[in-house]
């Protein structure tokens, strides 16, 4: 009996070496080396690498610009004709990635596409046929409708305010767009509620003592000619340069010709206000008349 306990004895002692013998060899190998017998069965370098620093960043790697992809899927679809499809994905940029590289000219493209649709004769969205009573003027109709006589002549194709008929037939279409100007980006674009419709880049953008944001409307609309100011239906309107002034504020928007904003290397020789090209004010004259609603987004300093 004395002899079986010896043999258990010694069989543990066995196994016991053999466990930590073997611990002792994964160590070596996985953590660090341990030298001796060890280092004579298994050969091993063992370069420990910090593990309190991070990877630094490698700047020659792709930037993400999800934004990009949507834009260049916009940009397949217009190739083949998906115009619809196109606006749904530019709108997405415009919305969800403004910050994409690719939303600049997103805004332009569908901006473009935007307004052909809203004018466009052939679509009655948003528009509504008027008849003619008698005793009726335009600025009576437009007043009814909420919209402005430059719209009037544009969608009805007219040169002039011609005499009325009754029983005449009209396209009128209510302008219920909101302004939004960003003076700290030189933008100006126009919103159908929540739904982006199109921006215009600012000549110059100058709020003033303005520091915060305002909520405001246009207050009225109107040409200037020489030092003489003119209306809606007067005779030199059309040819005037159009100004847009606001209720809460004496600040304006109005056209400027884009030559002079280059005068003597300066980037805001006009003084304080919005100044947008010729051809952009005589735009939003079609589209906005007093009472629109108007935003500056001032950014924080």
């Amino acid at each position: 009996m004395r002899l079986w306990t010896l043999i258990k004895l010694v069989a543990g002692a066995v196994v016991l070496g053999i466990t930590v013998f073997t611990g002792l060899l994964v160590w070596h190998v996985q953590m660090e080396p341990l030298g001796g017998v060890f280092s004579e069965l298994v050969p091993v370098q063992f370069d420990p690498k910090p593990i309190d620093t991070l990877p630094k960043a490698d700047a020659n790697l792709p930037e993400i610009d999800p934004g990009a992809k949507v834009f260049e899927k916009a940009r397949e679809m217009i190739a083949i004709g998906d115009l619809p499809g196109a606006r749904e994905r530019l709108q997405t940029v415009v919305s969800i990635y403004p910050r994409s590289k690719s939303a600049p000219e997103a805004r332009r493209i569908v901006g473009e596409m935007n307004l052909d649709e809203l004018l466009s004769a052939g679509n009655m969205d948003g528009k509504a046929v008027h008849i003619v009573r008698s005793g009726e003027s335009f600025l009576g109709i437009a007043a009814k409708h909420n919209t402005s006589l430059d719209c009037i002549m544009y969608l009805n194709g007219l040169m002039d305010l011609k005499g009325l008929h009754p029983g005449e037939e009209m396209i009128v279409m209510p302008l219920e767009l909101r302004v939004l100007i960003e003076p700290g980006r030189k933008a100006l674009s126009l919103w159908d509620k929540g739904k982006f419709v199109k921006e215009y880049p600012l000549l110059s953008a100058n709020a003033g003592s303005l520091k915060s944001g305002l909520q405001t409307k246009i207050a009225s609309k109107a040409g200037v000619m020489g030092d003489r100011r003119v209306t809606p239906g007067m005779k030199d309107y059309r040819e005037s340069t159009k100004m847009f002034t606001l209720e809460k504020s004496s600040l304006q928007v109005r056209s400027v010709e884009e030559a002079k904003d280059k005068e003597d290397g300066k980037d805001e020789p006009f003084g304080t206000g919005f100044y947008l090209s010729v051809e952009d004010a005589e735009e939003l004259a079609l589209l906005l008349r007093p009472g629109n609603e108007v935003e500056i987004r001032v950014a924080a300093p």
